[in-house]
């Protein structure tokens, strides 16, 4: 992580942290719980001011934050009503289940956002799994593997996108991969072993998949225009031939100088064939007068859906790295990223654009809150799950045995925060240990990255 990358960092993680502790200050209000101190960040104050009972600060450490409530703890409890410890168990849950709830809503509002401003390339769960391009000389192109191919199963298991084959290849680095394609109405079974990406311990096949343009804008007085494309128009095939790239058009269109042709879009739910003639510009170029684009482009209620789609199949990635980290299925450095390097992402995606910055913001805050509802102590799972046992004998476990869990939790976050920050000084950053979190504290997803669409949709 750069100097220039540090002020998207701290913008990415201080909104993702205001977002989650104000999800615990809202609740704990609601139920009228004493709240003593709003915090962004640990340690230190650089800042800070009080209105009413509540001081609001800023910290020096920037990888978290919390919400400090009256009476949070047994031996703080003074038998105040407004005391956390006085509150009824199910209010005590609803109070560390907010964060992570506002988390989530924020990851669905932003890739809501992000879909209607215009997304510069489809998500790999929206893409069909059908082969687009393949590198030469690559593993896939080894086994055999051709541009139109249909991926029908990865390991033995079906895919219905090609976010089940890119994963499938990403944890699969130096390990032989079964793959099950469609080609002109036949099955065939081939395999290939993905190569490593020392960096991350990832595999790479050199497989792309098939993610066909949209007309973004037609030209004035162009034969595209007279031709009667419209913006919108998805392309699909020219001349009779099924395109897959867009690559594959613009070659076709410059080797046709004067020649009309006859390409398929799709426009709304049907095809449409319109016959142009391509002319050179000028410039040494042979157009038809379009720019095309791969971005993705929802109105209103259809983003809502798409995004809460996305985010519930993203949770369910990242719920699934961690199920294979505990069976051993992945590597640890594959899936755990921490604060350098996010950092790192956060400074790549704010220089590709707004839509590619708020779309990391998504995933980051979908990660805090899968991380935060783990069974961990300390974190906002572990107190819930804590709370849930008390309900179910109905009684308070000892102060304690709640001391000892609390520690255990504590020591493995230290120990996952220099893993992480280990992880990423390998890849070649540096940074200090992170502090510990309070209970009701948002911790930096170091658990378990999803993966990145929008940053990686080539496997």
């Amino acid at each position: 992580m750069s100097l220039q990358d540090i002020p998207w960092f701290l913008l990415l993680l201080g909104v993702i942290i205001f977002v989650h502790e104000g999800g615990h200050f809202l609740v704990a209000k609601l139920f009228n719980v004493k709240v003593l101190t709003f915090s962004l960040g640990f340690g230190p104050k650089i800042a800070a001011f009080r209105r009413g009972e509540t001081e609001y600060r800023v910290s020096w450490l920037p990888l978290g934050g919390y919400v400090r409530l009256g009476g949070e703890t047994p031996e703080d409890s003074t038998g105040d009503p407004r005391d956390f410890q006085c509150k009824p168990r199910w209010q005590r849950i609803l109070v560390y289940l907010a964060g992570p709830a506002m988390n989530v809503i924020l990851a669905v509002l932003l890739v809501a956002v992000v879909l209607m401003l215009g997304f510069p390339v489809p998500f790999l769960n929206e893409i069909p799994p059908v082969v687009g391009t393949v590198e030469a000389g690559s593993p896939a192109a080894a086994a055999g593997i051709l541009p139109g191919d249909r991926v029908v199963e990865v390991k033995g298991k079906e895919v219905d996108n090609w976010e089940d084959v890119a994963m499938a290849i990403l944890e699969s680095p130096n390990v032989r991969v079964p793959i099950t394609v469609e080609r002109d109405g036949k099955t065939l079974g081939l395999a290939f072993t993905p190569v490593m990406v020392p960096k991350y311990d990832i595999g790479d096949a050199g497989v792309y998949p098939k993610v066909l343009p949209t007309i973004a804008q037609v030209d004035p007085g162009s034969p595209a225009l007279a031709a009667g494309f419209r913006e919108g128009d998805e392309l699909r095939g020219v001349d009779g031939r099924v395109l897959a790239a867009d690559t594959d058009f613009i070659t076709y269109v410059g080797s046709h100088a004067g020649v009309p042709i006859v390409v398929q879009v799709q426009r709304g739910d049907r095809l449409v064939d319109l016959k142009v003639t391509p002319r050179d510009d000028g410039k040494g170029q042979v157009r038809i007068g379009v720019s095309l684009t791969t971005a993705v482009k929802l109105p209103p209620l259809r983003a809502f859906v798409v995004s809460a789609r996305y985010n519930w199949n993203v949770a369910a990635q990242t719920v699934g790295l961690v199920g294979k980290l505990l069976r051993r299925e992945m590597k640890p450095q594959t899936a755990l990223h921490g604060p350098l390097e996010i950092g790192k992402l956060a400074g790549e995606a704010a220089q590709q654009g707004a839509p590619v910055f708020i779309h990391l913001t998504a995933l980051v805050s979908i990660s805090i809150a899968i991380l935060n509802l783990l069974p961990i102590p300390v974190l906002d799972g572990g107190q819930i799950f804590v709370l849930l046992v008390e309900s179910l004998i109905r009684r308070d476990l000892s102060l304690r045995l709640k001391e000892a869990i609390n520690m255990v939790g504590l020591a493995f976050i230290v120990l996952l925060m220099v893993t992480v920050i280990f992880f990423d000084v390998r890849r070649g950053y540096f940074s200090k240990p992170a502090a510990a979190p309070t209970p009701t504290s948002t911790v930096l997803p170091v658990g378990s990255a999803p993966p990145l669409p929008a940053a990686s949709p080539a496997h």
